[in-house]
C-alpha cells in the first residue's frame, strides 16, 4: 500500500563506534544467555529463491478463472443458496477470498435478510450452524436461539442429531464464533466435540480428516493463509471437485508465494546491512519466521509495505525482549527504559553500545514508519508509535524488576503487565494506522478509547506464549509466567494451571468474536481481520512449544510450505486456455 521511504538520518547505526564494553569482566560473566540455537536460514539461500510465478506470465490466466468463478457466485445471488455459501466457504479456505469481497458481501446481506424475516435458518443442524458460522464470521450478529430448535426439553442438545457427522463437524465450528454468556454455544461445543470423538474411527476418510482436523485446532483459530497451503491439497482429495476452483487455488497461491518472497528478499537484505546478527549474538535472530508471521497477519498483495514493517517491527521486538530478559543488568535496562521514553537520539550517550545501536535502529524504523504515513494520509503519527514501544519497554522492565528481587506477582498482577509486554499493542497500532488511512486526526485517539480491540489478542499472543514456553523459561529461572502465578496463588498443580489458562484463552476469544461484530460497522474489515490473525499466528507459533526459540521443527516446515515450495500445477492446461 505504502513505500518504504528512506529518510536522511541524524545518526545512523554506522556512525556508532562501538567501544570495550563498559561493563567489568565480573559483571560480563554475570550476564545470562538462554543458549538460542543461531539462525539456519542463511542469507545466500533466501537471496538465492526463485519463483516461475513471479510476474506477469500468469496473470491472464488468473483473470480468466476469476471471472468463471464470479460467474458462478453471482448466477443464483437473488437468494442465498446453501450451494452459493459452500463456495464462498471454499474461496475462504482457499485463500480467495480477497478477491470476491463484493460477491461475497451482496450474499451475506442477502442471508441476513432472510434470517431477519423469519428468524429462523434451516431444519437441520448442518445448515444452521454452517449460515450461522459464515455470518458471524463476516461481523453479521445472529441469535444463538437460532439453535432452540435442536434443542430437547431437558435444555440440551437431541442425541438424535449425534449420527449426523457433517451436521455435529459445523456446529463444532460454529460453536467457536460463540459470545460471552452464550451458554447454549458452549453446550454445541461440548456436545459436538465429544460425539466427533466418539464416531471419528467409523468415517469416511476425507470426512475423518477434516474432524480430525478440526479437533487439533478449531478452524477459528486457524491462519486463514497458513489454513489455505493446507486445504487446497485436502480439496483436491475430495470426491467432487470444481476444478475452476482448484486450479484458481493453486495458481494464486503459487503467484503470492511469489510476491512473499521478492518481499522477503527485500527485508533479509535490510537484516544484513544494519548487521543484526553480529552486533547482538545473544539474541534470536528469527528474520524468515518473523516475515512467515507478517504472511499470517496480512497476506494479500497489496499490504506488501505493511508485511514488510511489520517484520522490522516483529526483530525489533524480539531483540529488545532478548535484552530485558536475557542480556541487559537492571541499571541499563533502566537506562534504555528512560531513552525510549525521552525519544531523543542525540541523548543517547551514556547508553552501553549495544543499547545505542539497538536504540538507533528503533528511532530510524519509527522514524521510516511515520514519514511513509505523512506521505500517503498527511498526518504525523510519530507520537502514537513512540507511547507504544515506551509502554512495551516499561512492561519489560517492571518484569526485569520482578526477576531481580525475586517478587512473585498475583496472576492478575502479571496480566495487567503482560498484555502489555506480549507487544501486540505495538502490532495493532502500527497496522491500524495503515489501513484506516480515511478516519480524521482527531479519530487517531479511537485505540486507546478502545483498548479491549488490543486487549484480547494481546492476551491470547500472552497466554499461548506462556503455555508454550514455561517449561523452558522456569529452567532458565526468567520472569514467572501466568502459569506459575495460577500455581503458587490457587496451589494447583501445573496440569490444573494450565487448563486453567486455556480457559481464559477461550474467553478472550468470546470477547474478540463480540468486538468483531460491534466493530464492524465502523472500522475497515481487514482491520478486524489483522486482529484476529495475530492471534490465530500466535496460537499456531506456540502450538508444539516455543515456536521463537527453536526453529527447525513445526516453524521450519512452516517456512519451506508457505514460502519456499510452490503447490504443484498443470503448466501446460493452464497455458493453452
Amino acid at each position: 500500500m505504502y513505500n518504504i521511504i528512506a529518510m536522511p538520518k541524524r545518526i545512523t547505526m554506522d556512525n556508532i563506534i562501538v567501544t570495550p564494553k563498559r561493563v567489568s569482566n565480573d559483571n560480563e560473566q554475570m550476564r545470562r544467555t538462554a543458549n538460542y540455537n543461531p539462525n539456519i536460514w542463511d542469507y545466500d539461500f533466501v537471496q538465492s529463491i526463485r519463483s516461475k510465478f513471479a510476474g506477469v506470465t500468469y496473470i491472464r490466466p488468473v483473470e480468466k478463472l476469476k471471472k468463471d468463478v464470479r460467474y458462478m457466485l453471482i448466477n443464483n445471488n437473488e437468494r442465498a443458496t446453501l450451494a452459493q455459501l459452500d463456495l464462498i466457504d471454499d474461496l475462504q479456505r482457499l485463500g480467495l477470498e480477497y478477491h470476491f469481497e463484493k460477491e461475497i458481501k451482496e450474499a451475506m446481506d442477502a442471508l441476513k435478510s432472510v434470517i431477519n424475516n423469519s428468524g429462523i435458518i434451516d431444519d437441520d443442524v448442518h445448515s444452521t450452524a454452517f449460515c450461522f458460522r459464515l455470518l458471524r464470521q463476516h461481523g453479521y450478529f445472529v441469535s444463538q436461539d437460532v439453535f432452540n430448535c435442536f434443542m430437547d426439553e431437558t435444555g440440551n442438545f437431541m442425541t438424535s442429531l449425534s449420527q449426523d457427522v457433517k451436521g455435529m463437524l459445523s456446529l463444532y465450528k460454529a460453536s467457536h464464533l460463540a459470545l460471552e454468556g452464550e451458554n447454549m454455544m458452549d453446550k454445541a461445543q461440548a456436545f459436538s466435540s465429544k460425539t466427533l470423538k466418539d464416531l471419528k474411527r467409523n468415517m469416511d476418510p476425507y470426512l475423518a480428516e477434516q474432524v480430525s482436523h478440526a479437533l487439533e485446532v478449531p478452524s477459528h483459530w486457524r491462519v486463514q493463509w497458513y489454513e489455505a497451503r493446507w486445504y487446497i491439497n485436502a480439496y483436491e482429495r475430495r470426491k467432487h471437485i470444481n476444478s475452476t476452483l482448484l486450479e484458481l487455488a493453486k495458481l494464486n497461491f503459487n503467484m503470492v508465494q511469489a510476491i512473499h518472497q521478492g518481499e522477503l528478499k527485500e527485508i533479509s537484505r535490510w537484516w544484513k546491512e544494519e548487521g543484526f546478527a553480529e552486533k547482538f549474538s545473544f539474541a534470536r535472530h528469527r528474520l524468515v519466521e518473523c516475515f512467515l508471521w507478517s504472511v499470517g497477519i496480512v497476506f494479500e498483495p497489496q499490504y506488501g509495505c505493511l508485511r514488510k514493517w511489520l517484520t522490522k517491527i516483529m526483530n525489533l521486538i524480539i531483540l529488545i525482549d532478548d535484552i530485558y530478559d536475557i542480556y541487559g543488568t537492571l541499571d541499563e535496562l533502566q537506562q534504555f527504559t528512560d531513552a525510549v521514553d525521552r525519544w531523543d537520539d542525540k541523548k543517547i550517550e551514556h547508553l552501553p553500545d549495544y543499547m545505542k545501536i539497538c536504540f538507533v535502529a528503533l528511532y530510524e524504523m519509527t522514524d521510516e514508519i511515520n514519514s511513509g504515513i505523512q506521505k500517503y494520509q498527511n498526518r504525523n503519527i510519530k507520537t502514537h508509535l513512540k507511547k507504544v514501544w515506551t509502554d512495551f519497554c516499561k512492561a519489560l522492565l517492571l518484569e526485569a524488576k520482578w526477576y531481580n528481587s525475586g517478587y512473585s506477582p498475583s496472576l492478575q498482577e502479571y496480566l495487567d503487565n503482560a498484555w502489555i509486554s506480549s507487544s501486540v499493542s505495538i502490532l495493532l497500532v502500527h497496522a491500524y494506522f495503515v489501513v484506516a488511512y480515511d478516519r480524521s486526526d482527531d479519530e487517531v485517539g479511537f485505540l486507546e478509547s478502545n483498548q479491549d480491540l488490543l486487549y484480547y489478542p494481546s492476551m491470547i499472543l500472552r497466554l499461548c506464549n506462556d503455555l508454550g514456553t514455561s517449561a523452558a523459561e522456569l529452567e532458565r529461572g526468567d520472569a514467572p509466567s501466568s502459569i506459575l502465578c495460577y500455581m503458587r496463588e490457587a496451589e494447583v498443580s501445573e496440569e490444573r494451571a494450565r487448563e486453567h489458562i486455556k480457559a481464559m484463552i477461550v474467553d478472550s476469544w468470546k470477547k474478540m468474536n463480540e468486538n468483531c461484530i460491534s466493530h464492524s460497522s465502523h472500522l475497515p474489515p481487514i482491520f478486524l481481520t489483522i486482529s484476529n490473525n495475530i492471534a490465530r499466528v500466535f496460537h499456531c507459533v506456540y502450538q508444539y512449544g516455543d515456536g521463537v526459540g527453536v526453529q527447525d521443527r513445526e516453524t521450519k516446515n512452516d517456512v519451506l510450505t508457505l514460502l519456499l515450495q510452490p503447490l504443484q500445477v498443470h503448466l501446460d492446461k493452464i497455458h493453452s486456455n
